[in-house]
C-alpha cells in the first residue's frame, strides 16, 4: 500500500477511534498542544506575542543562566482575580463611547476571546474617589444637616456611568469579582464636616455601618453582587479629595461594635477587608487582627506600594495565616514610561504580591482620557494614567493594560499558586488554572539575554528571553 493510501485510511479511522476511546478533538489537541510562550519585549515589538516552544531539553544544568523548579504538587493561595479600579470617571469616559465602540473595548478587556485579556476583578468606589468629577457620597445633606436614619440615602449618581457599564462588563463576566472601597463617609459624618480629611465621628459609627448596608442591598437590587468591600481607601493620607483618616483602634472599634454585627444580622455575605494603604505599615492590620473580636469578621487585608516594600505582606500573612491578603491598587503616573512602570509592576506586583500571598492583584484606574481627566479639585490625581486612553470612541492601550494583561489573560480566577523557585535576577511566579494548566510568569531583570531551564517532575524545558523581557509560559 503506497503512502497516499495509508494516509487516506488514517484520515477516515482516526475519528473513529478517538471516539471510540472516548476522546473528542478538543481533548486529543490539548494533549498534543506545545508549549507557548506569550512575549513583552522592552522595545515594544513584542506585547503579547505567542512563540511555540517545540523541543525539551536535556543540556547540562551549568549550561543555563537560570534553573526553575516547578512543584505542582505544593500549593498555596487561590486566586480572585488580576484586574484595575472602575472609578467613576473610568466609567464616564466609557459610557461616552459609542455602542459598538465600548463593546469591543468591554469585550477585550473582560474576556478571553480573541484577543481578550480576561480581567477577572474589578474595584469601585463606594460614593466618589479622588478620580470622579467632584466628592459626593450617597447621602450629601446641606451644611448643619444630618440623617441618621439614611432616609435620603441615593445612588442616583451611579446610574449614570458606573451601574449601566458594570451592567454591560457583567453580560460578558458573570463570574467577575467586585470589591467596594469608600474614600469618604458623608460630610454630616465627620468631625471636619468637609470630604477631605478628618475623622468619622463615634457616634455616627452605627449609622455609617448602616450606609455599607443599604450599598450592597441597593447593588444586589439593580443585579450586581458586591463580593468584598474594604473598610477605608487610604485610612492614613488624609490629605486626598475625598478622604478620611481612621485609625487602627478606630477601625477595630468600628467593625467589632457595628460594621461586622449589622452585616451579620442583615445576613450580608460581602467579605469585609481592613487597612487598604501601604505595605509600610503591617503593624495596622496586625493590630486590628490581634484583636479577637473584631477578627471574627474579617476576611482579611488589602494593600497599595506607595511606601514599603512587597515582602512585608508575608509578616502579616504569617502572623495571621488563616486571614487572606489582597493587593487593590498602584498607580502609572503620566505620561507613563513602558519600560520602567512594566519592570517595577511586574517585579513587585505580577509576581511578588502573589508570591506574599496576595489573591488579586489591581491596577489603579481602568481610564482617563488625555488630560487625566476628571479628577477633582484640592487633592484628586491629576497625572494618574489610565491602562487605556479614551478619547471619543479611539483608545489608546497604556502600560497598566500590559502589566495586568500579562497575568489575567492567562491566569482565570480559581488558579492555585504552586511552589517555584527564583533563581537570581530571573524572578517568576506559577500557577496551576481550573483547566489544569501550568502557567508560569517570568521576568529576565538582566540587562542581557539569558537561558533559563525550567522543570516539572519528569518535564524540562527550555526558555530563552531577551534583555529585560516578561513572558508568560502555558505549559499544557
Amino acid at each position: 500500500m503506497n503512502l497516499k493510501n495509508k494516509l487516506a485510511i488514517i484520515s477516515l479511522v482516526l475519528p473513529f477511534a478517538l471516539l471510540v476511546f472516548g476522546c473528542n478533538s478538543n481533548t486529543f489537541k490539548k494533549l498534543n498542544e506545545s508549549p507557548i510562550l506569550h512575549r513583552t519585549t522592552m522595545d515594544q515589538a513584542n506585547l503579547l506575542q505567542p512563540d511555540t516552544l517545540t523541543a525539551a531539553t536535556t543540556s547540562e544544568a551549568s549550561s543555563y543562566d537560570a534553573s526553575i523548579i516547578i512543584q505542582p504538587d505544593v500549593k498555596y493561595q487561590t486566586m480572585d482575580g488580576f484586574g484595575y479600579t472602575l472609578t467613576g470617571g473610568s466609567a464616564l469616559h466609557i459610557q461616552g463611547m459609542s455602542a459598538s465602540a465600548r463593546a469591543n473595548i468591554l469585550r477585550e478587556l473582560f474576556t478571553r476571546e480573541g484577543n481578550g485579556i480576561g480581567v477577572d476583578y474589578l474595584r469601585i468606589s463606594v460614593g466618589g474617589s479622588d478620580l470622579d468629577e467632584y466628592p459626593w457620597s450617597y447621602d450629601d445633606r446641606p451644611a448643619g444637616e444630618t440623617d441618621e436614619d439614611l432616609a435620603y440615602f441615593s445612588m442616583a449618581y451611579d446610574t449614570l456611568y458606573l451601574i449601566p457599564t458594570l451592567k454591560e462588563i457583567l453580560q460578558l463576566n458573570p463570574d467577575l469579582k467586585l470589591m467596594g472601597s469608600p474614600w469618604s463617609p458623608p460630610t454630616w459624618m465627620k468631625d471636619n464636616q468637609d470630604t477631605r480629611g478628618g475623622s468619622l465621628l463615634p457616634k455616627y459609627y452605627a449609622a455609617y455601618a448602616n450606609y455599607f448596608v443599604k450599598y450592597i442591598k441597593a447593588m444586589a437590587a439593580k443585579g450586581i453582587t458586591i463580593d468584598a468591600i474594604t473598610v477605608q481607601n487610604e485610612p492614613l493620607h488624609p490629605g486626598n479629595n475625598p478622604s478620611l483618616l481612621m485609625l487602627p483602634e478606630d477601625q477595630a472599634i468600628f467593625v467589632k461594635n457595628h460594621l461586622g454585627p449589622v452585616f451579620r444580622k442583615h445576613s450580608i455575605a460581602t467579605k469585609i477587608i481592613i487597612y487598604d494603604h501601604n505595605a509600610d505599615r503591617p503593624d495596622y492590620p496586625i493590630t486590628i487582627l490581634n484583636d479577637p473580636d473584631a477578627a471574627q469578621y474579617i476576611d482579611g487585608s488589602a494593600f497599595h506600594l506607595y511606601g514599603g516594600t512587597i515582602n512585608t505582606l508575608t509578616t502579616v500573612h504569617e502572623a495571621h495565616p488563616d486571614k487572606h491578603l489582597y493587593f487593590t491598587e498602584q498607580w502609572v503616573g503620566a505620561p507613563g514610561d513602558f519600560e520602567k512602570e512594566l519592570s517595577w509592576h511586574t517585579e513587585n506586583l505580577i509576581i511578588g504580591a502573589p508570591r506574599n500571598w496576595c489573591k488579586t492583584v489591581l491596577e489603579w484606574n481602568l481610564a482617563a482620557d488625555e488630560n487625566q481627566l476628571p479628577h477633582t479639585d484640592r487633592g484628586g490625581c491629576d497625572r494618574c494614567l489610565g491602562a487605556i486612553t479614551i478619547s471619543g470612541d479611539e483608545v489608546i492601550r497604556n502600560p497598566a493594560y500590559y502589566i495586568i494583561a500579562q497575568a489575567s489573560k492567562f491566569v482565570p480566577a480559581g488558579s492555585v499558586r504552586i511552589d517555584s523557585n527564583n533563581d537570581g535576577d530571573v524572578v517568576n511566579v506559577a500557577y496551576l488554572t481550573p483547566e489544569n494548566r501550568l502557567v508560569v510568569i517570568l521576568q529576565n531583570k538582566n540587562e542581557t539575554a539569558v537561558k533559563i531551564q525550567l522543570k516539572q517532575h519528569n518535564k524540562s524545558l527550555e526558555v530563552s528571553l531577551s534583555p529585560k523581557e516578561v513572558a508568560t509560559l502555558v505549559w499544557y
